[in-house]
């Protein structure tokens, strides 16, 4: 074997068509399984899109480095299972562009966070992380409750995610702007247009305590609060299992 490797590494062109063939096995196990990738992907008949507040929250997230940390997807391991909730399906991370399932975690799985914690208890953790949990090694975000938030090109967010296949309509992509203030203003005039193009059950209050502002820390706390809840996929195959 040694004398075919020093032959095979002596001739160029049987060194080159050597590569293209392990090349070519190893693109044939990784493309061939994505022509049956709809047999695989859950329905989700209730899934709905992240609002422009919560996509804003999200960019947030991905600035910040918060993947890095924090993974988004439980394993079917039980202590897993049994510490975050049911796994993650493929369903509920088909709007996630790019996806953030991420492998370190250095801080806890998020996957499910969505309504675990109170609103108060987001803003206090991250203005200061020990202030409520004493042994975290993660950073202060005090500053998003300074940052107002630029909602000037939610729309040219929103229309970016419709061309990679998030299906949201023209009325969602026009309204972004107002539609993101308005979910963090419930006594304003734009409140109502959220639940008509997001749903009834759309989060709409002032993530940050402070009504009438509209900050960065609104918009990572509102993408906390729905993360785990776009689709209640999950649970109910739990709950058909369980029978």
């Amino acid at each position: 074997m040694p004398n075919f490797h020093r032959k095979l590494e002596r001739s160029a062109i049987g060194f080159v068509l050597a590569i293209i063939g392990v090349s070519a096995i190893g693109g044939f196990v990784e493309i061939a399984p994505l022509f049956t990738i709809q047999e695989t992907v859950e329905k989700a008949p209730d899934m709905r899109v992240y609002t422009p507040l919560e996509t804003a929250g999200r960019n947030i997230y991905i600035r910040e480095g918060c993947y890095a940390c924090h993974s988004q997807m439980i394993r079917t391991l039980r202590d897993e299972v049994e510490r975050y909730g049911p796994y993650s399906l493929a369903v509920e991370s088909q709007y996630d562009k790019p996806m953030l399932w991420g492998s370190k975690r250095t801080g806890p799985d998020l996957a499910r966070l969505g309504g675990k914690y109170s609103d108060a208890w987001h803003v206090a953790h991250l203005v200061n992380p020990r202030a409520v949990v004493p042994q975290s090694v993660m950073p202060k975000y005090g500053w998003l409750m300074r940052n107002e938030l630029s909602t000037a090109d939610l729309s040219l967010h929103l229309a970016a995610q419709r061309r990679l296949g998030v299906p949201y309509t023209e009325a969602q992509v026009a309204n972004a702007s107002a539609d993101a203030y308005g979910q963090a203003s419930p006594d304003s005039s734009y409140a109502g247009g959220v639940g008509e193009r997001y749903g009834a059950e759309t989060n709409v209050r002032a993530f940050d305590g402070e009504p009438g502002r509209l900050t960065e820390m609104d918009a990572l706390v509102a993408y906390l609060q729905v993360l785990g809840r776009l689709t209640d996929a999950a649970h109910r195959q739990t709950a058909a299992k369980g029978k």
